[in-house]
């Protein structure tokens, strides 16, 4: 696949050398310097991965005038830790003794607090769990890649359901399997969740296994 970029930080460069390592490249990065043209570069290009800023998202998504695979978080690991974590709230729900809580740590240079991540599984919680609130604490130190840890603590004891990155690796091969997910589904429209390629992913492994 020929690949454009929006943005170019620390997630798109791991992205571009996931991809070179595939046979995938990258024909182009857009930035703040040629947003402006990116309608007209993009042309030639099969799918567009954004990794950018949130306020610029639904401007890139107009110059692609294409079909979209959103997500907060895009590694597989974490996706199949959202529906772990769903499976814990319905089984909690109506245990008032347990209270969930929120902690996710990232390096020092993540802008956003709480994560995205956090907050979806805040809503996967306050949707399971039938709660008005969850807590989410947040920490940026260090080069953490990222760590998301969902609790639920009583006087007896805690539950407590950890996932952990070790490298933008996962979150970059991730993204790309969702542009070759969607590149097969080139010509439709419509928005489609990272779910949608993960059901696909799974489904596919159990016919496999």
């Amino acid at each position: 696949m020929k690949l454009a970029l929006f943005g170019h930080g620390r997630m798109a460069r791991a992205l571009e050398a996931h991809a070179a390592g595939t046979g995938h490249g990258i024909g182009l990065v857009v930035t703040s310097r040629n947003t402006a043209d990116a309608a007209r570069l993009l042309a030639g290009h099969d799918v567009a991965i954004d990794f950018s800023v949130p306020g610029a998202v639904l401007a890139h998504v107009e110059a692609c005038a294409a079909a979209v695979v959103y997500g907060a978080n895009f590694s597989i690991g974490v996706n199949v830790f959202y529906r772990i974590v769903t499976r814990a709230a319905e089984l909690l729900r109506g245990l008032d003794s347990y209270a969930p809580f929120i902690e996710e740590a990232h390096h020092a240079g993540k802008r956003d607090a709480p994560s995205g991540t956090a907050l979806a599984l805040k809503d996967i919680l306050l949707r399971g769990l039938g709660r008005s609130d969850v807590p989410v604490a947040s920490t940026r130190a260090g080069q953490i890649p990222g760590t998301h840890r969902v609790g639920f603590d009583s006087a007896g004891d805690q539950i407590l359901l950890t996932h952990t990155a070790r490298s933008r690796e996962a979150f970059a091969a991730g993204a790309l399997l969702a542009a070759c997910w969607i590149a097969e589904r080139r010509g439709r429209a419509g928005m489609y969740a990272f779910t949608d390629v993960l059901d696909d992913l799974l489904a596919s492994e159990r016919k496999v296994g």
